[in-house]
């Protein structure tokens, strides 16, 4: 079964971090909304994927896959995006077979380092 426009039921917000520089010096790290939020189609990793991948259990490893698009292909592994109320940090980007029709997102919920913020 191949991935269609009817599969995407789930809307992604993305975030990209913007660096300012702090009255005391240093920087800040502020992360803004990075686009509108897109229909995406979300796809659990299942233990079995993550066993055969030396992968964590104690994780949250998600798939999403957006339409491509020169958005999605500007989209960064140092952003993170949001999906029913969960922040998900983007571990890798790659285009799915096909006529370059969609981009896949491998996502892990929750890690260190996403905003708080956002949450």
């Amino acid at each position: 079964m191949g991935l269609n426009a009817g599969n995407l039921d789930r809307r992604i917000q993305l975030y990209r971090a913007e660096r300012t520089r702090a009255p005391a010096g240093g920087f800040i790290e502020d992360w803004k909304p990075f686009g509108s939020p897109l229909p995406a189609a979300r796809r659990d990793v299942s233990d079995a994927e993550k066993w055969a991948n030396a992968g964590s259990y104690h994780q949250l490893q998600v798939r999403f896959q957006i339409r491509s698009g020169s958005f999605a292909r500007s989209i960064r592994r140092s952003d993170c995006l949001t999906c029913d109320g969960e922040v998900f940090e983007i571990a890798g980007i790659k285009e799915m077979p096909g006529r370059r029709a969609f981009v896949e997102l491998s996502c892990i919920a929750g890690q260190i380092g996403t905003p708080e913020v956002l949450a």
